[in-house]
């Protein structure tokens, strides 16, 4: 069975910085795409960034400069550092991984961006 688990998660003030990590158990093969979403109170989950197997990245424009994405060359597991928080960051941030035709999530992990 396919386990995505993150961890990194917390209470961080304005202007701090967290990293998430992300693993993936249960898999025999290498996801194409890995990436982070959130979602916030009465808010749609919405991409933070992916990164596929070749390389390209992308970032959405809200944490573009403050956040990096990136992916174990060996393994299924992606880290999202995220610096300069703000308060509008705060949310449920949910691992992705995406392979042979499915998507895999994981529990998701809470940010809380707050002073």
């Amino acid at each position: 069975q396919v386990q995505l688990v993150e961890s990194g998660g917390g209470l961080v003030q304005p202007g701090g910085s967290l990293r998430l990590s992300c693993t993936a158990s249960g898999v025999i093969f290498r996801f194409d795409v890995m990436g982070w979403y959130r979602q916030a109170p009465g808010k749609e989950r919405e991409l933070v960034a992916g990164i596929i197997s070749g390389g390209n990245i992308k970032y959405a424009d809200s944490v573009k400069g403050r956040s990096t994405i990136s992916r174990s060359n060996t393994k299924n597991t992606v880290y999202l550092q995220m610096n300069s928080l703000k308060p509008e960051d705060t949310a449920v941030y949910y691992c992705n991984g995406k392979g042979r035709g499915r998507d895999y999530w994981g529990q998701g992990t809470q940010v809380t961006v707050s002073s």
